[in-house]
């Protein structure tokens, strides 16, 4: 149930930081309001959940006979009002910062562009799935609201190439896995082509000081050329299932190629072959 209210009271937030809605506009309504983004929506997403736990806490010495009255009234309610003078505060420093980063972005070009792409990619193999892959992913949809489609197209080749670089090299270079190994490594095709990251999980946790850096200078790779290819997406997800939302998807699909194979031949040179002493 506090799942739900913290649901209800993040909505909420994320509803007043797209508004962009301050103390100061309620005084003024000819103030110009600006949207605090998805900055500000991330935010308050987060503290939708710390404030029902919060809540939780200070209201746990009630009995359990008033139960119903803390879900069902006191809750929502108190949650609602928090968020709300929570956003109203930080609303115009969290608007200020979304501007800035935006005007930043659209400013970009060239070689800060493709330096970009590429930090951005290598970070979704970084973890694979983890806190720092899913800091980019999250950068990434959140400029989707805002026009950056470039950005998204950088996130997700990114996340596609990691998986896609153990299939080659289960394809190309086999002495390179055990068997068990190899036989998985093939269905990874379907997980990078899916932008599935995880998928490269177990081979990263079996050789993590090979395959990560690998896997990270490959994704860079991708990411680089998508940019430099200007490449755009204007999904959040979904692999080359929506590859008719991908702006310039032949030039898509050859940075992706790339940066795999990039990624299987830095593994190809790191990794020993393992027949001999493994099967």
């Amino acid at each position: 149930m506090e799942i739900d209210h913290g649901l209800l009271v993040g909505f909420v937030g994320g509803a007043i930081a797209k508004a962009g809605t301050t103390f100061t506009s309620f005084s003024n309504p000819e103030e110009l309001l600006v949207s605090s983004g998805f900055l500000g929506a991330l935010i308050a997403g987060f503290l939708g959940g710390f404030i029902i736990l919060f809540l939780r806490k200070l209201l746990n010495f009630m009995p359990r006979s008033l139960e119903g009255i803390r879900t069902i009234l006191i809750y929502p309610v108190a949650g609602i009002l928090l968020i709300g003078i929570i956003m109203l505060l930080i609303n115009p420093f969290v608007a200020a910062i979304n501007t800035g980063l935006n005007n930043f972005l659209f400013s970009m070009s060239g070689v800060n562009k493709i330096i970009l792409g590429a930090i951005l990619a290598g970070m979704m193999s970084v973890d694979l799935g983890g806190p720092v892959n899913k800091a980019a992913y999250t950068f990434g949809t959140g400029m989707l609201a805002e026009g950056h489609y470039e950005i998204m197209a950088a996130v997700m080749i990114g996340g596609m190439v990691a998986p896609l670089a153990i299939a080659l090299l289960a394809t190309f270079f086999p002495r390179k896995l055990p068997k068990k190994e190899r036989q998985a490594g093939l269905l990874n095709y379907i997980m990078g082509l899916s932008f599935i990251s995880e998928g490269a999980i177990p081979f990263a946790s079996a050789d993590p000081i090979r395959v990560l850096p690998a896997c990270i200078i490959g994704s860079a790779v991708s990411g680089a050329l998508s940019m430099a290819f200007n490449c755009t997406l204007m999904a959040p997800h979904g692999g080359i299932f929506v590859l008719p939302l991908i702006g310039n998807a032949i030039w898509y699909a050859v940075a992706l190629v790339l940066g795999s194979f990039v990624a299987a031949g830095i593994m190809t040179i790191l990794k020993k072959n393992v027949w001999e002493n493994k099967e």
